[in-house]
């Protein structure tokens, strides 16, 4: 009997701020961040999960992860993964970290860091990729592990089997699809940080299309008049073929959020990503009905699968940007994909952070391979940030991901970046404070 040993959490914190990569109207001075759990066996076996922050309160999550983690510790491994449902409902029933949310917050990063680590250690046990491990699933295993709690007037679990049976007979034909054509589609928005000058921006994106990106992001929010002079670089460079994203990471009200997308309408929006606040069902579906056709989408702060019910329930969104990290893992993100495709919306996953790109590969090829069965105006972000930290990195070829082949959920980071960005002490941290 192979037996957890221990839970390790690191607090891993790299500088991003310095080249103002992740900077936008709303976070300008982010440093990407992952509290980074390791599940430890007495055998082989070890898992591997984080959750995404920028930066300062990272500890907390870490701390949140711990207490999340520490009923595991000397139970049977292959007693937890036999029954991933059954231990991520024992874990979300803790009462009392429950009451620090419920299901938001720090409380739900931990949850996902610690839920992110059995799913890699299942694939692991595996020996598959996780997305080849979930598209192996029976509609009725998927669906006893999906979080279908508080769903029932959107979906049931009947109908959640029939919409997988739907798609389990050709699932194969799918696989040899995304492989056919190199991967699964995705967007970048490495070139598009807000604090980027304009000659970088111009670069940046004359490489993303020499490297066959059909879509990219920029973000917006901060200045009008500068909005409006970014985006004409962009249609520059890239023409009006490709399809041109921009994101207001929340900055606007809804009267100012439908007056300034107006004001960029001109330069073809596809879709306007968070708007307004994350929570307000109501004004993403004021600001969808204003600036129509340009899309509206949000997610990435999507506290949970009820949130998500509701922007489906009011029509609010044209576009669903669940996170891999901010979610309580697939167990959650499962029903939001499920209601996802009863609504017919479109899921296209934020992968803007440390890890994160790593993570989204996977979710959006099982989406494509078991659950929607379309690529129809659907891609997934990309950003050419610190995948050289991690021991499985995500590959990007002519604008797809390439399907990992390696066993987990490319979740473990590299001993040596652990040891040299873990804060405080980690050698770059102490460095940074021996310089200051």
């Amino acid at each position: 009997m192979t037996t957890i040993t221990g839970v390790t959490v690191h607090d891993v914190r790299f500088p991003t701020s310095l080249s103002m990569d992740g900077s936008d109207a709303m976070n300008k001075d982010g440093d990407y961040s992952a509290a980074y759990v390791v599940l430890e066996t007495d055998g082989d076996l070890a898992g591997y999960g984080f959750t995404f922050t920028i930066g300062r309160g990272n500890d907390l999550c870490a701390e949140a992860a711990r207490q999340h983690a520490a009923p595991l510790v000397g139970r049977d491994v292959d007693a937890l993964l036999d029954d991933l449902g059954g231990v991520y409902r024992e874990l979300a029933s803790d009462s009392q970290l429950r009451w620090l949310g419920p299901e938001k917050g720090v409380v739900h990063l931990g949850m996902a860091a610690v839920m992110n680590a059995l799913w890699d250690m299942a694939s692991r046990r595996a020996g598959v990729p996780l997305w080849r491990l979930l598209a192996e699933m029976t509609p009725e295993q998927l669906v006893d592990v999906a979080d279908l709690r508080y769903l029932s007037d959107a979906l049931t679990r009947d109908e959640a089997i029939a919409l997988l049976e739907e798609m389990a007979p050709t699932r194969a034909d799918r696989i040899a699809d995304l492989e056919a054509r190199g991967g699964y589609p995705c967007y970048t928005t490495s070139a598009g940080w807000l604090g980027y000058s304009d000659e970088k921006l111009r670069r940046l994106l004359q490489e993303a299309v020499d490297e066959g990106y059909g879509h990219v992001k920029l973000k917006v929010g901060a200045n009008l008049d500068d909005d409006i002079r970014r985006l004409r670089i962009a249609r520059e460079v890239i023409g009006w073929d490709a399809k041109l994203m921009i994101d207001a990471n929340q900055v606007w009200d809804v009267p100012q959020a439908i007056e300034w997308v107006g004001a960029l309408a001109e330069f073809q929006p596809h879709w306007i990503e968070e708007p307004t606040s994350p929570d307000d069902v109501l004004g993403h579906a004021a600001v969808r009905e204003a600036v129509s056709p340009i899309g509206v989408a949000t997610g990435e702060h999507g506290m949970n699968r009820v949130l998500f019910k509701q922007l489906f329930q009011a029509g609010a969104i044209d576009y669903c940007q669940l996170d891999s990290a901010r979610l309580a893992s697939i167990n959650e993100i499962l029903a939001v994909y499920l209601m996802a495709k009863k609504f017919d919306v479109p899921v296209c996953p934020h992968a803007g952070g440390v890890g994160l790109c790593e993570l989204v590969q996977h979710l959006s090829i099982f989406d494509y391979v078991a659950v929607s069965g379309s690529l129809d105006d659907r891609v997934t972000e990309f950003v050419d940030h610190l995948h050289e930290h991690f021991v499985d990195p995500c590959v990007v070829e002519h604008g797809n991901y390439v399907l990992p082949s390696q066993p987990g959920y490319s979740a473990e980071m590299l001993e040596a970046s652990v040891a040299e960005y873990a804060y405080p002490d980690g050698g770059y941290w102490a460095g940074a404070r021996a310089v200051a």
